[in-house]
């Protein structure tokens, strides 16, 4: 069966890029072109909207997308379930974490994995850590290494693999804070914060200041805990990231850590995946590694 149509039709469909897009596929531009054009030739409708400068999907476009994506999962499933008497799986599992956790945990999971699947190829794709439960939802990865929510959404499935500290963070020379003791909510109300913008870190902070009935002072809002480190490092103010964070950065010479009274609720980082996904023999054997 030739599945490269849907494979393609997919890949633009999550970029929105033709260039990107035919990077991921391997493919021209021309011809990933042509490929988009058939498919809506033979459906008889249109799938994007596309000029000179922009690229969106069509309502047809968006169902399309949900039938390709199903599709390619169930090809999987049987292609798979037809090797299993040979005792081989064969495919393709997109990934998805941060940098940090790309080599404080995927390391040491794909060290164990791939000598007994190497006919699964990991497609990695790296960002910041808050949008990764929101792309296994959307079904754009396979599987995610994410913080654990405070409440889990419906039909995902998390597995712990650490547990990391909170820590607020400050630059060495900070004249606003002494190194003497633990700092309460209302000694840190007047200092700067610099914090993420949405995700369980932000929530955590949020009531960790409105339990003492406190309005911090937010500096700035950013995207990453790596840049929390770097704005923190070049004396913006105080900020909060998971330990990990700041034990594997490269700036972390140029902060300290601040102990506070009551420290933060610890960061749970795990795999997650939609629980329907399981069914798919490559997922399970991803995540059946480290049950």
């Amino acid at each position: 069966m030739d599945l490269r149509p849907l494979k393609q039709f997919l890949a633009l469909a999550e970029s929105l890029h033709f260039h990107r897009a035919s990077l991921e596929c391997h493919v021209s531009p021309s011809t990933l072109s042509r490929t988009i054009k058939q498919l809506e030739e033979q459906l008889g409708v249109a799938l994007f909207e596309r000029d000179n400068r922009s690229v969106s999907l069509t309502a047809q476009g968006v169902k399309f997308k949900t039938y390709a994506r199903e599709t390619l999962s169930q090809w999987d499933i049987i292609h798979n379930d037809l090797l299993a008497d040979a005792h081989e799986l064969h495919g393709s599992l997109n990934i998805y974490c941060s940098v940090t956790a790309s080599y404080s945990f995927l390391y040491d999971i794909l060290k164990q994995f791939r000598p007994k699947y190497p006919g699964i190829e990991i497609k990695l794709h790296t960002g910041d850590p808050e949008p990764a439960i929101q792309r296994v939802l959307a079904e754009q990865e396979d599987l995610a290494i994410a913080s654990r929510p405070d409440a889990l959404p419906v039909g995902l499935a998390f597995q712990s693999i650490a547990i990391s500290p909170l820590v607020f963070i400050a630059p060495i020379d900070f004249p606003l804070l002494d190194h003497s003791h633990h700092h309460s909510a209302s000694e840190l109300k007047d200092v700067p914060m610099i914090v993420q913008e949405t995700g369980t870190a932000r929530s955590r902070i949020d009531a960790w200041f409105l339990d003492s009935k406190i309005q911090p002072h937010i500096y700035a809002q950013v995207a990453g805990n790596e840049a929390i480190v770097s704005m923190v490092s070049l004396g913006f103010g105080v900020g909060v990231v998971p330990k990990i964070v700041l034990e594997n950065s490269p700036l972390a010479c140029n902060v300290r850590q601040i102990h506070t009274t009551p420290a933060l609720e610890p960061y749970h980082v795990g795999l997650c995946v939609l629980k329907k996904k399981l069914k798919n023999p490559l997922i399970a054997a991803f995540w059946e590694e480290h049950i």
